[in-house]
């Protein structure tokens, strides 16, 4: 016989949880309130309160010059990964080829090796073909790399919950094999695509190793920007960006788990 656990009884865990998150994101959220200090170096708490340093990073146009290449890296990035990744994933998912599994794992192998050895190499291969160094192709093409992984595995998840019987019958009704993916298996499986689209952005637009090595002047990312300011001049300015980027990183993600949790509860 199972034994109830009141939550009084496991108000231990909940506190230690809470303490161990608030010492992950505390540090992480310091950054807000340094992005509205009026002063000209980081300081915290804020001697006084100013959006200064907000006009500093709309003013500047290496700042939005390196927003908008890495919206355009980061766009091009997800449109590449998510067709192919998901079109590999079915693939696989589909076959019974017996090297089905070597090739995933080799697809996902990215995760394993450290950015710096694949931006490294990335970078011979550029220099040794020429005209993709600094180039927003080269930089998009490196990003791609690094993203493929991620979604592979989650589109590898998504088509592992699906039934896909229901896209046999419609094929054994007449229906060619992208009529019924496009039809039956893609809008069954949309959460997973947009997942799978979320985390190849979100990878792309917060690369800094591979956008450090392949890209500069007039190709480089706010990422590679930010690095650079940091080096040479630091002031609240970085703040305000790291403030940005967090905002970027992290309210799609919520307002996406929030709309596949309102979804689901209304398909109940």
């Amino acid at each position: 016989m199972e034994s109830y656990v009141s939550h009084r009884e496991r108000l231990w865990l909940y506190i230690f949880v809470g303490l161990v998150v608030f010492y992950l994101v505390a540090p992480t959220l310091i950054v807000i309130p340094v992005s509205f200090s009026s002063t000209t170096s980081l300081s915290f708490p804020p001697p006084g309160w100013s959006t200064r340093w907000y006009h500093e990073f709309f003013g500047q146009p290496k700042w939005i010059g390196s927003v908008w290449v890495s919206l355009r890296v980061a766009t091009c990035t997800m449109i590449i990964t998510t067709i192919i990744g998901t079109a590999a994933s079915y693939a696989l998912h589909q076959s019974s080829f017996r090297f089905a599994n070597t090739i995933k794992v080799t697809l996902v192998s990215p995760l394993a090796v450290p950015s710096i050895l694949i931006a490294v190499g990335i970078f011979f291969v550029y220099a040794a073909t020429g005209g993709m160094l600094n180039t927003l192709t080269g930089v998009v093409l490196g990003h791609t790399v690094v993203a493929m992984p991620f979604v592979i595995l989650t589109m590898m998840a998504g088509f592992s919950s699906y039934d896909m019987s229901q896209e046999m019958v419609a094929r054994s009704l007449g229906a060619s094999r992208f009529k019924a993916f496009t039809s039956v298996t893609l809008p069954q499986i949309k959460f997973s695509v947009a997942t799978a689209m979320l985390l190849s952005f979100l990878v792309s637009f917060d690369e800094l190793i591979i956008s450090m090595m392949v890209a500069s002047g007039p190709v480089s990312t706010l990422s590679r920007v930010t690095f650079a300011t940091l080096r040479d001049d630091v002031d609240p300015t970085l703040a305000a960006v790291s403030t940005l980027m967090l905002l970027i990183t992290s309210v799609p993600p919520l307002l996406l788990h929030i709309y596949v949790a309102r979804t689901k509860r209304k398909e109940r």
